[in-house]
């Protein structure tokens, strides 16, 4: 469902992303770690189409993203760190207007049925402007997938949430995984939602691919939480950390 081919980024000499190569099965849910710098959010720009490679290619679910760019946006959905809402209209007008640019049948409907699905059908009425975190973190995934894409992309999604507002958005990811088939590419500092959320996992460090294997084949050879975190540190050494995202 994602292929990477030496996808490679740089700005102003420095390399974010160094020749990455990766594929990631349909129906995957794939966690991507790495220190703040190491190229996690850089890799995501490119293969949502933001930002073009220096060089390399990629494709997901079969659409290339450098030549066929439009259909790849239309087989993914995607939801940022800081979802960007407009705080003046309700979760269902922010929603409904998003639906309408990505030309969804019937938006309204759609809307109401999105909610529905993420259990947030009371936030419908309501201003986001008084959002907290966590509900903004449940709109912007409700935007992602109103036109049901493949392939879900989640930069940093338990970034600023507390403990309840990451086992729900846990449980989402999980829902849309198992029901809808989606494949989840997830940048994630949490090494503790790993073994309770994804199926591959891998590492970069300082834009280079260090690490990528099965989630089981890592429990079955670490062990717990404890453990992956020590092979986490282990792959991503203390020192001078990259200057870019």
């Amino acid at each position: 469902m994602i292929r990477t081919n030496r996808l490679t980024q740089s700005f102003d000499g420095v390399i974010a992303v160094d020749a990455l190569s990766l594929e990631i099965a349909k129906g995957e849910i794939f966690g991507f770690l790495g220190h703040n710098g190491a190229g996690k959010t850089t890799t995501i720009q490119m293969l949502t189409t933001l930002a073009r490679p220096a060089s390399g290619t990629a494709t997901i679910a079969g659409h290339d993203i450098g030549t066929d760019p439009l259909a790849v946006r239309r087989a993914i959905g995607y939801v940022p760190e800081n979802v960007r809402l407009y705080d003046t209209l309700t979760a269902a007008e922010n929603l409904i207007f998003f639906a309408s640019l990505s030309g969804v049948a019937a938006p309204e409907r759609r809307v109401n049925q999105v909610l529905d699905l993420l259990d947030c059908a009371y936030l419908a009425d309501k201003r986001v402007g008084g959002f907290s975190k966590g509900m903004r973190q449940r709109v912007g995934l409700a935007q992602a997938i109103l036109h049901q894409p493949e392939v879900l992309f989640l930069d940093e999604p338990t970034s600023g949430l507390d403990p309840m507002g990451i086992k729900m958005l846990r449980d989402l990811i999980l829902r849309l995984n198992t029901e809808f088939g989606m494949t989840i590419f997830m940048n994630t500092h949490l090494i503790s939602e790993i073994a309770k959320t994804c199926t591959s996992i891998a590492v970069l460090s300082h834009g280079k691919l260090v690490f990528h294997d099965r989630i089981e084949a890592v429990t079955a050879r670490y062990g717990d939480d404890a453990a992956l975190e020590e092979l986490y540190l282990s792959l991503t050494p203390v020192g001078r950390l990259a200057e870019v995202a």
